[in-house]
């Protein structure tokens, strides 16, 4: 039996999309099953980790909440590193929060792995008599076209949750090779063919090495 400190394998999930669509809420919702009416927007990255299993392996899932906000999408771009999966949110009472996912997808696929799994998600499924804007066969229709998975949500009754987040990760699962991995191993291959890190990284870890590429690129004449 596998403490909470060992695991077989490591998957990055980050959940991208506008301010105010639901998604550090869907994060609380999974991984502690709270849900909070007054959550403040995301300051740059948070992430948090839950174990989980699938075929008899433990799987450590660290999600990464990356703000909406304009003002932080510059900073966020290293975060996307190491990424295997992504949930794509949008809101389905703003039409202006689904348009924005085409922006969103843009930054994706400039900064993940191209063979990364993404999920598009319509969250606040719980106001979908009263306030939608967004239907179902639009959502699934674009996730169709795009060639992502779909599925919609509510963060505050709990509606596909646990769903959307397992649906992902048996995906991703799925994806990598099936060796076992023994805890004192350094790494896996991943979907992509990249290492699978073992060991999460903290958030000043990752907060310094994205200064040091930021003064590398600055030395070497790069733009940022």
């Amino acid at each position: 039996m596998l403490t909470d400190d060992e695991y077989d394998y490591l998957f990055k999930l980050v959940l991208i999309g506008d301010s105010g669509v639901g998604k550090s809420n869907l994060l609380s919702r999974f991984t502690t099953n709270e849900f909070n009416l007054e959550s403040k927007s995301t300051i740059g990255v948070e992430f948090a980790t839950k174990n989980i299993e699938i075929e008899k392996h433990t799987i450590k899932a660290q999600i990464w909440d990356t703000s909406g906000q304009e003002r932080y999408r510059a900073i966020t771009g290293a975060y996307y590193r190491g990424a295997v999966g992504a949930l794509l949110v949008y809101d389905i009472t703003r039409q202006t929060s689904f348009q924005n996912v085409t922006h969103w997808l843009k930054e994706l696929r400039e900064h993940a792995d191209p063979n990364i799994v993404i999920m598009l998600v319509g969250n606040k499924s719980d106001l979908s008599e009263t306030n939608r804007a967004v239907t179902t066969e639009e959502g699934g229709a674009l996730a169709e076209q795009e060639g992502f998975l779909f599925m919609e949500t509510s963060a505050l009754d709990a509606t596909n949750v646990e769903n959307s987040f397992a649906t992902v990760f048996n995906t991703i699962y799925s994806n990598v090779p099936k060796k076992q991995v023994n805890a004192d191993q350094q790494g896996q291959t991943g979907p992509s063919g990249d290492r699978i890190q073992l060991r999460p990284p903290s958030v000043r870890s990752m907060t310094r090495g994205g200064d040091e590429e930021a003064k590398e690129k600055k030395s070497s004449g790069g733009c940022c």
